[in-house]
């Protein structure tokens, strides 16, 4: 009979967890005799709120510390090109867990507890979907979410039902209303104070990993920084001096430093492949590294994101990566780097991306990226050109921004800094540039601000882009697909 051991199952004593771990060979037990070979991977995948693409000291910005995430550049890969499938939040995180689009996984917009009539609460992540989290569960693998979840509040939708273990945070946005903490199912605390949640998420972090040290392990830890209501702890409150932002980053920074600390204190350190990426573009205070636009906008200031990959001993440190590739990948890429095979009933839009990670061959410059903003296509990315199917939004500042409120300011009461909050005139992006309309096309190398629209001077790549698309749209509800005519 096979039977597949870990080393760390070894040490502990045949059974204690489960042996039969889909997609690896452990070795084979016959007349008494036990091989134990490689173990399994633990899996860190890390996901920043709102966090801009020039949100951190190792991609470009010139105030915000971040000396983890710098180390875990230099030690790993950084992905320059990564892109979110939304430029918001549901729909990103659904297709992080499912490497689906969302036409396919079936969220397009944002679940909220507030809407008026209770218009988005029966938004969520489907049942019929396999999450990342499932298949690891399936094949052995310990598992828990400590964060945001927005894939869906109802029972019906809550994290336990998609395979985690545990959870606990916040079931959607932290200004959406009531800000309640959740452990499992049960409201542990109303109202939240937001203040100390980097450091309570990032607490109950290393406890989950030092509880699962002698098995398999997946951490999704999507932390809640720095969507707005920004907060920070007395620790790290005005010991940045870059703002309420540098504040929150840097203690952003601490969590994930306190992380690859236990690791390996527990010797885990090679044997764990870590993921830092962000759900979408940055709010006002953040930074888009001189992009246009934010979050919300389908510009590329709401798509691009920035990616780090470290797993010591499997992926050639220093390494960049400019070719275009996305959050989508992420369950193909760690799948295989659990070698755990991914589902073969339904369509996995995400690829592969170990054998790029690990230098075997090089990435694919002209795959095509497709982006959609609410229930429509409304961007693709190939090669170097970005295409606008449908006019972006325009990327200005509104009037009067100095005095603008935020319909979702905070309360004063749960964080700290409620009146240092970033108003519009801290847009995050560039205004300027072309003005929008239908089918505009850039070239994102030699123009990434997209300011100069070259439509009309590369027709042909726009016809090559739509041909692409075409031949693999016949799989898309033409429910989700725009006129593309130009």
């Amino acid at each position: 009979m096979l039977r597949r051991l870990t080393i760390r199952s070894c040490q502990m004593a045949l059974g204690h967890w489960p042996l039969a771990v889909t997609g690896f060979i452990f070795g084979l037990v016959s007349l008494g005799a036990t091989h134990c070979l490689a173990a399994p991977p633990n899996v860190i995948l890390i996901f920043a709120d709102d966090l801009g693409y020039g949100d951190l000291e190792c991609f470009g910005h010139p105030q915000f510390k971040t000396p983890n995430l710098n180390r875990m550049v230099n030690e790993g890969v950084k992905l320059t090109s990564l892109y979110v499938p939304t430029p918001y939040c549901a729909p990103s995180r659904g297709t992080i867990l499912t490497g689906r689009y969302p036409f396919r996984h079936g969220v397009w917009s944002n679940p909220a507890p507030d809407a008026p009539n209770g218009s988005a609460n029966d938004i969520g992540l489907p049942a019929s979907e396999l999450t990342l989290a499932e298949i690891l569960h399936e094949a052995g693998y310990a598992t828990s979410c400590i964060g945001k979840w927005h894939l869906g509040h109802l029972p019906k939708f809550m994290p336990r039902t998609q395979g985690f273990d545990e959870y606990l945070g916040i079931l959607y946005s932290n200004d959406m209303r009531p800000v309640n903490l959740i452990k499992n199912e049960e409201i542990i605390e109303y109202p939240v104070v937001q203040a100390t949640l980097t450091q309570r998420y990032t607490a109950a972090a290393i406890d989950f990993i030092q509880r699962n040290r002698h098995r398999p392990f997946f951490l999704y830890l999507p932390h809640a920084m720095p969507h707005k209501p920004l907060s920070a702890s007395e620790r790290f409150y005005k010991k940045s001096g870059a703002g309420l932002y540098g504040d929150v980053i840097a203690e952003l920074d601490w969590g994930i430093g306190q992380v690859f600390e236990k690791l390996k204190e527990l010797e885990l350190d090679q044997q764990t492949i870590v993921v830092f990426t962000s759900d979408n573009g940055p709010w006002y205070g953040g930074s888009t590294g001189g992009l246009r636009g934010m979050k919300s906008t389908s510009w590329e200031g709401g798509y691009r994101v920035p990616g780090i990959v470290r797993w010591p001993g499997q992926i050639p440190t220093g390494q960049v990566i400019s070719a275009p590739c996305g959050t989508i990948d992420m369950l193909p890429t760690l799948l295989a780097a659990a070698g755990v095979e991914g589902p073969k009933d339904r369509i996995i839009d995400g690829v592969n991306l170990l054998p790029v990670l690990k230098g075997e061959i090089p990435a694919q410059e002209d795959r095509l990226l497709i982006g959609m903003r609410g229930d429509k296509i409304s961007t693709l990315r190939q090669g170097r050109y970005r295409l606008h199917l449908l006019p972006p939004p325009p990327s200005t500042i509104p009037a009067n921004a100095e005095n603008w409120i935020d319909p979702r300011g905070p309360d004063g009461v749960t964080i700290i800094g409620p009146f240092e909050q970033y108003k519009p005139t801290a847009y995050p992006g560039l205004t300027t540039g072309d003005a929008p309309h239908r089918m505009m096309l850039f070239d994102v190398i030699a123009d990434p601000g997209e300011q100069q629209d070259v439509s009309k001077l590369q027709a042909e790549v726009i016809d090559s882009m739509v041909s692409a698309f075409k031949q693999a749209s016949g799989e898309i509800d033409s429910k989700f697909v725009p006129q593309l005519t130009r």
